[in-house]
């Protein structure tokens, strides 16, 4: 748990400076050479996204951190997608879980409203993504939470990190499962598997971030935000940030996580989204000033998803502590090319490698 500057404030102006010098930001404490190379959804411009495929190429390729969202079912299992809803061009149906089930076909309906078995019926990864033209397929059900911590541990990647996304979509609750019941399933795997160690909740429910704090505070959390969620100007607080209101921190992204007390920011890197550097009417979202502050605070910086080198390096140039990414092996070349540290390679397990 990280203490946030808002709450060392109503302690006294000695108090502040001695804990100013006394205990550094947590990237001063980094070699200079390390790097988080976080592959999104295990490297979706490389393997169908999601799927034990991409997890275990990222493993292979070698990076830091394996980047991953999860959905909690009717019946509190923890899937790894990204989307609530069953996306058509994603997943097909393939026959019912039971049969005369009146809630197939399952394609178009929320995940929160299925049990494990109708998910598992789904044929995954079907077909390639039109943005990803150099996507291998990978084709199967939808995998749980607990098949990745499988397979990071037949990989021995104890040094892996593994960035989870909790899912909740704080702007129409109902479609998915409820927050309490969504944090606390995913925690609970965790624990199950005894992957404490090597895990970091995420969201862009901030609401969660303050559930899993309170559930296990010895989590890192990483508060998520497009900008757009902040809801700067608008009347009361948004529903994405756990009770805050931006406008009472004059809309700063780094104040308000800073008084979440989390140990890093995870913001849109600019937009468009799927913008770079170069383009015309690109605006970057992250500055140097934001990553200034959030080190001053103690919280690292490690926007999302950047898969133009051009991009990358504006990034890195502000001091960012990491990157998410869709092209690993494109940051690993960066990093490369810069001097950084790069992240160890694992064998496939089996293999004499």
């Amino acid at each position: 748990m990280r203490v946030s500057r808002t709450a060392t404030l109503t302690t006294t102006a000695l108090v502040l400076a001695a804990t100013a010098f006394s205990a550094a930001p947590a990237h001063a404490e980094r070699p200079d050479d390390r790097f988080d190379l976080q592959a999104h959804r295990g490297g979706t411009s490389l393997y169908t996204e999601s799927t034990l495929a991409s997890f275990s190429n990222a493993l292979e390729l070698g990076v830091t951190t394996l980047e991953l969202d999860t959905q909690v079912t009717a019946d509190g299992a923890v899937v790894v997608t990204h989307d609530r809803q069953i996306n058509a061009g994603k997943c097909r149906d393939t026959a019912p879980a039971t049969p005369n089930d009146p809630e197939f076909p399952y394609v178009g309906k929320y995940i929160t409203n299925l049990t494990l078995d109708q998910v598992k019926t789904l044929e995954c990864g079907y077909q390639q993504l039109p943005q990803f033209p150099e996507q291998h397929l990978s084709t199967g059900p939808m995998i749980e939470l607990a098949d990745v911590f499988n397979l990071v541990k037949q990989y021995r990647a104890n040094t892996v990190k593994l960035n989870i996304e909790t899912k909740v979509e704080a702007g129409a609750p109902e479609q998915t499962a409820p927050r309490e019941q969504f944090v606390s399933a995913v925690i609970e795997e965790i624990h199950h598997h005894r992957m404490s160690h090597q895990v970091s909740i995420q969201s862009f429910d901030w609401g969660s971030l303050r559930l899993a704090e309170e559930l296990d505070s010895s989590l890192p959390r990483v508060a998520l935000t497009n900008g757009d969620f902040l809801q700067v100007g608008q009347p009361g607080a948004s529903p994405w940030l756990g009770g805050l209101d931006a406008d009472d921190y004059d809309g700063n992204l780094v104040a308000l996580a800073d008084e979440l007390g989390v140990e890093a920011i995870s913001p849109v890197h600019g937009n468009p989204q799927g913008g770079n550097i170069d383009d015309a009417g690109y605006r970057a979202y992250v500055t140097a000033e934001m990553v200034t502050g959030a080190h001053d605070a103690g919280m690292e910086v490690i926007p999302w998803t950047v898969d133009d080198p051009a991009t990358m390096r504006f990034l890195m140039d502000l001091g960012i502590d990491g990157l998410i990414t869709d092209q690993p092996d494109r940051l690993r070349e960066v990093m490369e090319e810069r001097g950084l540290k790069l992240p160890k390679q694992f064998s496939a397990p089996g293999s004499k490698g």
